[in-house]
């Protein structure tokens, strides 16, 4: 079960990496493909606020990634997953709201949802 979590972990870390990057560094370009995905619909997001959401997922994905040796009963890891997961959430009603798909919020927040379980004490 430890190597699927830790699967499951790199997985999540590697998604939220390469997302929250983008939305540090690349504002313009996400923006202008979200508005093309919706016909034109602005996005409505800030410049900062994106900024913000990118440095919150960068620093998930390096909470997920912390070993059990550090942090002995995962504490950090489950947090992490959790700030995650609250991303997720929000994310998916805002998609919802635009009238997108939020099955990658949903997919995401599950595997959050997994690791939170699976690294909980027993």
């Amino acid at each position: 079960m430890n190597t699927v979590l830790w699967i499951a972990q790199i997985i999540l870390a590697a998604v939220f990496l390469v997302s929250g990057v983008g939305k540090i560094l690349a504002y313009e370009h996400l923006m202008g493909t979200l508005e093309a995905r919706s016909k034109g619909l602005p996005a409505g997001i800030p410049r900062g606020l994106a900024a913000f959401i990118g440095l919150a997922e960068v620093a998930g994905a390096i909470g997920v990634l912390v070993p059990g040796s550090f942090s002995p009963d995962h504490f950090i890891v489950r947090l992490a997953a959790a700030g995650l997961a609250l991303i997720m959430v929000l994310a998916g009603i805002y998609h919802l709201r635009r009238r997108d798909s939020a099955a990658p919020a949903v997919t995401l927040f599950l595997l959050a949802l997994f690791i939170i379980v699976g690294r909980w004490p027993r």
